[in-house]
C-alpha cells in the first residue's frame, strides 16, 4: 500500500509494509523451525519424541509445552529459550539466566521395579530408543534412564524416590556403600533399585521404605550401575 504526503509542494510516496507479529508461542516455534530448515517430523525426532504431532500441536497452540520441552526445542533450533517464550526477545532487551554449557541425551530404555525383582534390560548404547531425556550429567560410561515402579524407595522422611520418577543410571560410575544402585541377577533379566549399604563387612540392598525387606548381595547378584540423577515430571 502507498501513502502520499505533500511537503513543500512535493509529493512523497511511502511504502507501508505489513508485518505479521509472532504473537503466540506456537507461531514462534514454527518460525524458528522453518528458519532452521527442519520439518516438524525432523524436529520431533531431534527432541527424542516419537511423533511429529507433538510439534504440530505446539505450533497450532493446541497444546502448551512445558519449560523442559521449550528448552529441548530451543536447543535443537539453536535459539535462546527466551526467543520462543517472549515476542521480540533479544539480548538488548532481556536478561537471560546462565545456561549449562553442555547437555547430554540418554535413552529411556525400560521399566524397573523399585519394590520387587522386575523386568529390566542390559545397558545398551544411545540411539536404539524412541524416547530420550536430557541431563547436564556427563556419564563415565554407557548410561540410560529407567522409570521407577513401586514404592520401596518411597521413604516416610528424608531421601525418597517415588513411583514414576526417572532415574539416570551410569554403568561405570564408582560403586560404594551409601549410593543408590540398580542391581541385576546375572542368570536372568531381573533387576531392582535399592540403596547399597554395608554391615559387618557384608553388602546389602536396602529399600528406603522400611516396610520392605533388606536383600543380601551375594555372588549371584551384580551391580548394573549407580543412580546419579532422579527426574520427576508432573504431566
Amino acid at each position: 500500500m502507498l501513502l502520499a504526503n505533500t511537503i513543500s509542494g512535493r509529493i512523497l510516496f511511502h511504502s507501508v509494509i505489513k508485518i505479521r507479529p509472532m504473537k503466540t508461542l506456537g507461531s514462534r516455534i514454527a518460525h524458528y523451525r522453518e528458519k532452521a530448515g527442519l520439518s516438524q517430523a525432523a524436529l520431533a525426532k531431534a527432541c527424542g519424541w516419537k511423533s511429529q504431532s507433538r510439534i504440530g500441536n505446539y505450533e497450532k497452540d493446541a497444546r502448551e509445552p512445558n519449560l523442559e520441552d521449550i528448552a529441548k526445542i530451543a536447543h535443537e533450533l539453536k535459539v535462546d529459550p527466551a526467543a520462543l517464550l517472549l515476542p521480540g526477545a533479544s539480548p538488548s532487551n532481556i536478561s537471560i539466566a546462565a545456561q549449562p554449557t553442555k547437555s547430554f541425551r540418554y535413552p529411556v530404555v525400560s521399566w524397573v521395579a523399585a519394590g520387587a525383582w522386575a523386568e529390566a534390560v542390559e545397558p545398551y548404547p544411545a540411539g536404539v530408543s524412541d524416547t530420550y531425556e536430557f541431563s547436564e550429567y556427563d556419564s563415565k560410561g554407557p548410561a540410560f534412564w529407567l522409570t521407577v515402579k513401586g514404592d520401596s524407595m518411597t521413604a516416610p522422611a528424608g531421601q525418597s524416590i517415588t513411583e514414576g520418577t526417572l532415574i539416570l543410571v551410569d554403568t561405570e560410575a564408582e560403586v560404594a556403600p551409601g549410593k543408590l544402585v540398580v542391581a541385576k541377577l546375572p542368570d536372568s533379566n531381573e533387576a531392582t533399585f535399592k540403596k547399597l549399604v554395608s554391615d559387618g563387612g557384608r553388602l546389602f540392598l536396602k529399600p528406603l521404605n522400611p516396610s520392605y525387606p533388606i536383600e543380601a548381595v551375594d555372588e549371584n547378584c551384580r551391580i548394573v550401575g549407580v543412580v546419579v540423577q532422579a527426574l520427576q515430571k508432573f504431566y
